[in-house]
Order: structure tokens, then C-alpha cells, then sequence
């Protein structure tokens, strides 16, 4: 039980900070894989910003990447669509 607590905190915190949520929202929202060369100029930060955001986002199992020879490709896995899809509903609910 300890470690799936750990590993809810995890995925909590890593959706706790604007730029990681922005790029989740963005990879699960597109039609097919995004490459970071779309997901940086859609988030107006920096190359680190959005390497370091991706790669907390793939540790803490929400996206899943590939690469593509010079390019790497992420998109959102099934966790990640369901616990937006909750946070969509729980917004919903709070206009009622």
C-alpha cells in the first residue's frame, strides 16, 4: 500500500505544476503523438523547461515517448486520459 500512495503522490505532483499539466493537456488532447519540436512553441517556455517537464511526465507514467530518429514523440497513456477526464468532470460538476 505504501508504494501505490508513493507513486498517487507522485503522479499528483508531477501534475501540480503549470507547465507539466499544460503538456499533458496538450499530448492527450492531440490527434496523434506529438513531437517536442509542436509541444515547445505551444508552451512559450524554454527547451529545458519543456525537457525537464516531459521527462517528469514519462517517470511518473503518464506519458509514454519514443524517438524517431533525431525527434522524440510523446503521447498520453490511459492513466493520464483518465485522471484528466476525472479532473474534467469534477469541473463540470462545480457550475451546477
Amino acid at each position: 500500500m505504501d508504494s501505490e500512495v508513493a507513486a498517487d503522490v507522485e503522479v499528483l505532483a508531477t501534475l501540480g505544476n503549470d507547465t507539466r499539466y499544460e503538456a499533458l493537456r496538450l499530448i492527450a488532447e492531440a490527434d496523434d503523438d506529438l513531437c517536442v519540436c509542436e509541444i515547445e512553441p505551444a508552451l512559450g517556455v524554454s527547451q529545458g523547461a519543456v525537457s525537464q517537464a516531459l521527462s517528469r511526465l514519462f517517470s511518473a507514467g503518464l506519458v509514454e515517448r519514443r524517438k524517431e530518429g533525431r525527434w522524440r514523440y510523446y503521447t498520453a497513456t490511459p492513466r493520464a486520459t483518465r485522471l484528466l477526464s476525472v479532473l474534467d468532470d469534477t469541473r463540470e460538476d462545480n457550475h451546477d
